[in-house]
Parts: C-alpha cells; structure tokens; sequence
C-alpha cells in the first residue's frame, strides 16, 4: 500500500510537473524528453518517442524518438502517414483511440511477409493518441518494450493514458505559441525581404531612371558610359567594368569605356568580331555567368577565340545589348578577388540594365541620324523651295500666256466676225454713192421724174438701214469684247448682272461657235446680281465652251451646252453640262492637272481646265466639282459666294 502511494504521489508531481515545464519551456522536443525523464520514474521507459501529426499535409513528424535497437529518425524530416493498415502508430493516430498489443498480436497483422509497422518487434507496445479540444489528432505517444520482463500492466495503461492527456494539453497551447512565433517569424522575415526588394527595386528605378535622363542629355558614348558605370556602381560592385560598342558598318568593336585594376588602359580601343569575351557574348545573345574555373575552361577551349586582357579572374559577368534583335554591344563586369563573386541575381540584374542602356544607346543614335537628315532635309527644302518658286513662276508665266493667247483668239475671232457687217456697209455706201451720181446726172439733164425720185429715195432708204442694222451689229460685237477682254486682264471686283453679262461673253464666242451644230442655252435668273470678279466669270465660261467644243464634240457633231444659273443661301450654283463625248474615271482624276491635255498638238494646251480650277477656287472663292463618263458628256457644278466683299476677299 505504501508503494502504491508513493507511485500516486509520484504520478501527481509527474503531472504537476507537465504543466510547470510546458509553461517555461518554448521547444516541444525539450518538453518531450523531460516528460520522458519524469515518465522513467513511474514505469519502464526505455524505449518512448512522440510523433505529431499535420493533418493537412497529411505527415508525421518523429519529435523525440529513444530506442534500445532502432535508431531515431531525424526530428524534423516530414514523412508521409502511413494507413492504419500498414503501422500501430498510424492506427492510434487515425482511429484516435489507445492500442495496446503484444508482439504475438503484433504478428498476426503481418501482410505477405510486411511487418506492422517499422523497425524491431516489440515484446510490447502500448500507444495513446495525442487529442485536442476539438478531439482532433495532433500525433501519438508510445512505450514499448523488448523484454517478457518488463510489461505494462493495467494501471500502467491507464496512468499512461492520463499522462497522455495532459501531454496532449501541453503540446497543444505549445503548438500555439510555436505557430504564432513561427508566424511572426515568417511574417517578420517576409517584411524584411519585401523591404529588401522594394530597396533595390527603388534603387533600380533610379537607375533607370538616370540612365533614360543620360540618353537624353549625354552627347557622347564616353559620357554615358562614365556616367552609366556610377549608376551600376551602386547596385553591385563594379571595380573592373566595360563597355564595347558594336559597330555593324565595319564589323568591329569599339571600346569607349574601360576601367580595370591591373590595367589603366584596354588592351585594344578596337577589335574585329569575333575576338575576345565581347564576341562570345554577343554571339550567345544572352548573359552570361562564369567563376574562375569556368573561365579558365573557355580560355583552354579558345571558345573566345583570342583572349584580351588579363585572364586571372575570380568571377565575370557580361550581358549583351540589344534591341529586337540588334546588337549595339556589350556591358561586362569582372572581379579579381575571391571574395567577390556574382551571382545569378547580380547577372540578371546586369542584362536587365544593359537591355535598358541599349535603348538609350538606340535613342541617341537616332537622335543623331533626325539631325542629320534634318539638316539634309533642311538643304534639299531649300533647294525644292527654289526650284517650286521658280516652277510656280513659270507656271504663273505658262498660265499668263495661256489667257493672253485665249485673248488673243478671242480678238482674231471678233476682227473677223466685225469684217461681215462692215463688209456689207462699205457695199451698201458704194451703192449708194452711184444711185447718187446717177441722180444727179438725172437732175442735170432734166430727165427727172417723180417716179425716179421716188425710186431714189427708197435706195437711200434701204441702203441706211442696212448700214444702220449691220453697224449695229459691229459695235455690239466691239462692245462685248471691249468688256471681256478688259474683265479677262483686270483683277479687279464689281458689281454685274450675271444674266447679262452670260450674253456678253457668249457673244464675244460666237467666231468660234459660227458654223458648228453646237448649241448654248442659258438658264439664268434675270436680277441676279454679282458683286465680285466679272473677269475670273468671262474666262471660266471662255474656257469651259471651248473644252467642250474642242474635246467633247467633232467639226459637224451636233450638241447642246446647258448652263443653268441660281441663287443658294448667298451661294452661287453654276451649273454646266454639254452632251459630248465625255472621259472615263481615270483621264476624269487628271482634269485638273495643269498641262494635262487629251489633244496635244490638236488646239489643247493643258491648262483651261487647270484655269478654270484655279479661277473658282482662288479669286471666287468657291469649289468645283465634276463628273463625266465615256458618251454621257461633261458636268461640271461651280459654287462661290455672291458677294466677294461680303465673304472677305477685299
């Protein structure tokens, strides 16, 4: 009895003990072997291990693990939970309920030969699973043993069992503090690395940041380049760096930049392709990484060709510039010292600032290749601007002739059609004059009567009519052309009847319409006046009905030419239409173009329709459009302001 008390006393202190050590203990295999040392003191103990369990990674976890036989796995290696089938451990853990069993017991689960579980069979085995509040598994605690001698009894089991409880009580508030610590840990691990980050993704703003500032101000490759190795300076060392520029036109590299400990100066400032570590990197088109046994193998292999400068390196770097392909060089880095070696973050940092540094080696080339053709530009303006002034000029001369000749025609058309009623003027004067002499011989000889008074009397009566209608018809045609051909050289704006002034200037064409079926009808409101260029209005008619007799109808073809005339809004509609010939899409595109003729040679100059072009949308302000296909005549619709004055033009 006094045994058995003793063994209580010693279970409560054991007890009292769990809850004192998981109190200041903050290491859970700590705890583990300390329950251990107590548990020895109550039962045999020798061979115990606890294993904790991860439900959702469905692993355990052999905490603390004593053996006389087996040895102990490595406390923190995670291995996958076996099926209650396959181990007593997994069985205790998945069934969450004590197992007790004896090695006979334990042999009779053999399956094809495989043991119940790992390592040496036990004499006995005896396990307790390891519950939270929620009674959900967090693992096992287990004692065994390999000798008949020493077993558990059942009061060892159920003490085991309340120890068990109160393990699991302990293990559970420790699980809490060890996630939230290793939580903190974490979190205060991942702050420090994201802070890090942010640190150097700062750093490699700013860089950018300068690099883009020096593409954009440096005027020199030695420039940026100085510039550039201080930006790069302070994200990795960079006591021996490089700079080669590729030049395509002469297949060569160029070095502008050079800065190294055993050398003050390159080897070469320049080399073909194909030499050196530049080549090599340009050739592989990305970055490249080597320590010094590396390097050395590349120098043994000639994979570099022949080597420039020192080759005693500890570690090199190199990254090639490009843009879409185009190599503008190589920006390379190399350390002598043993203790500065570079790294893969180093290097991806070094090909991400040369990707950069090419667009701005990229940007300043171009920039330099605007100025230059800017400034060839600039002289080829010039000389275009002297040659386009001259052209005008000529074509200004071309088109000054071209009115003049028009006039010119204009005048020899009208002499002549003047030379008909003044023609039968002189002959009704002769007749009139020998009607007179005869009278007067008549009057002398007293042979006159009064029916050869009256005969004479009704020849001068008819003669002065003739004379009167034909000289009329004379100074009509004088009068026309006076005022076409005075509109036709002045530039000057007033006030005309446009119904009127039509009659004008198809009369003053009647020469070049006489003797051909070609009609003119005018439709055209009797008040309709104009307050603008009469001459510009004479010479778009002029030019417009001779187009039409000389491209849009034969010598004996007969036709019809519409002109209808009416007021929009302040608007002019001048509308022209003949029935002739017409021309299809593509000679329609090219009408306007000055020299642009269908009949060189035949009477066509090339510029009335260029004139009437320039005419209506230069001194009249308006806009032409026109249309036409093979057989459907020629349409041409003119809108211009009524009042010039009125829309700016003075």
């Amino acid at each position: 009895m006094e045994s058995r008390l003793d063994r209580l006393e010693a279970v409560q202190a054991m007890l009292l003990g769990i809850g004192q050590i998981s109190t200041g203990c903050t290491d859970i295999t700590e705890f583990v072997a300390a329950v251990h040392r107590a548990l020895g003191r109550i039962m045999y103990a020798a061979n115990f291990y606890v294993a904790l369990s991860d439900r959702d990674e469905n692993t355990v976890r052999f905490v603390y693990y004593v053996d006389e036989r087996d040895p102990a796995p490595d406390p923190e290696e995670k291995l996958r939970l076996a099926s209650p089938e396959q181990s007593p451990t997994a069985w205790v853990i998945m069934n969450r309920r004590h197992l007790v069993m004896t090695g006979d017991e334990s042999a009779r689960h053999e399956v094809d030969g495989h043991a119940w579980g790992r390592g040496t069979r036990a004499e006995q085995w005896m396990g307790c699973p390891l519950l939270d509040h929620q009674h959900q598994a967090l693992g096992a605690i287990v004692l065994q043993s390999y000798s008949r001698a020493h077993t558990y009894s059942e009061e060892d089991q159920a003490l085991f069992a309340l120890i068990a409880n109160h393990v699991s009580n302990a293990l559970q508030g420790m699980q809490s503090v060890d996630r939230l610590e290793r939580a903190v840990q974490e979190r205060t691990a991942l702050l420090a690395h994201e802070v890090a980050e942010r640190r150097r993704a700062e750093a490699v703003q700013h860089a950018l940041y300068e690099i883009a500032n020096l593409s954009a101000s440096a005027v020199d490759a030695e420039m940026l380049s100085s510039n550039l190795h201080n930006i790069i300076s302070e994200l990795i060392v960079a006591e021996n760096f490089l700079i080669a520029l590729y030049h395509p036109e002469t297949n060569e590299f160029s070095i502008p930049y050079f800065v190294d400990q055993k050398h003050a100066e390159a080897p070469v400032k320049r080399f073909a392709y194909g030499v050196g570590m530049s080549s090599y990197v340009l050739d592989s088109k990305q970055a490249c990484l080597h320590d010094a046994a590396s390097y050395a193998r590349l120098v043994a292999e000639r994979s570099m060709g022949q080597p420039l400068g020192s080759v005693e390196i500890a570690s090199w770097m190199g990254a090639p510039m490009l843009v879409h392909d185009q190599p503008y060089g190589v920006i390379i880095v190399q350390s002598y010292d043993p203790a500065i070696v570079y790294n893969e973050a180093d290097l991806e940092l070094l090909a991400f600032m040369a990707s950069h540094v090419a667009v701005a080696i990229a940007r300043m080339q171009a920039d330099r290749a605007v100025r230059l053709a800017k400034a060839r530009l600039e002289q080829q303006n010039s000389a275009l601007s002297t040659a386009l002034t001259a052209l005008r000029d000529a074509q200004s001369e071309l088109v000054r002739q071209e009115k003049l000749a028009s006039l010119g025609r204009l005048v020899a058309g009208v002499a002549h059609e003047i030379n008909t009623p003044l023609g039968i003027c002189v002959t009704a004067t002769s007749h009139l004059v020998q009607e007179l002499k005869l009278t007067r011989e008549e009057l002398a000889a007293g042979a006159m009567t009064e029916d050869s008074l009256e005969q004479f009397f009704d020849i001068i009566d008819q003669s002065l009519r003739i004379m009167t209608t034909n000289t009329q018809r004379a100074a009509a045609l004088v009068r026309s052309f006076k005022q076409v051909a005075v509109d036709q050289s002045s530039d000057d704006i007033r006030s005309f009847n446009m119904k009127t002034y039509l009659d004008e200037v198809l009369l003053s064409l009647q020469p070049r319409l006489k003797g051909r079926p070609v009609k003119v009808e005018v439709d055209c409101p009797d008040d309709l006046v104009l307050e603008s260029f009469p001459g510009a209005v004479s010479q778009i008619v002029t030019n417009l009905v001779i187009n039409s007799l000389v491209h849009g109808y034969t010598r004996e073809q007969a036709g019809v030419i519409r002109i209808a005339v009416r007021l929009d809004g302040g608007q002019v509609c001048f509308d022209y239409r003949d029935d002739g010939a017409g021309m299809d899409q593509e000679t329609l595109g090219k009408l306007f173009d000055p020299f642009f003729t269908t009949r060189r040679g035949q009477g066509g100059s090339g510029l009335g329709a260029h004139i009437v072009y320039n005419l209506v949308t230069g001194p009249l302000g308006g806009s032409v459009k026109v249309d036409s296909a093979p057989g459907a005549g020629l349409h041409y619709l003119l809108r211009f302001p009524q009042s010039r004055k009125q829309a700016g033009a003075l």
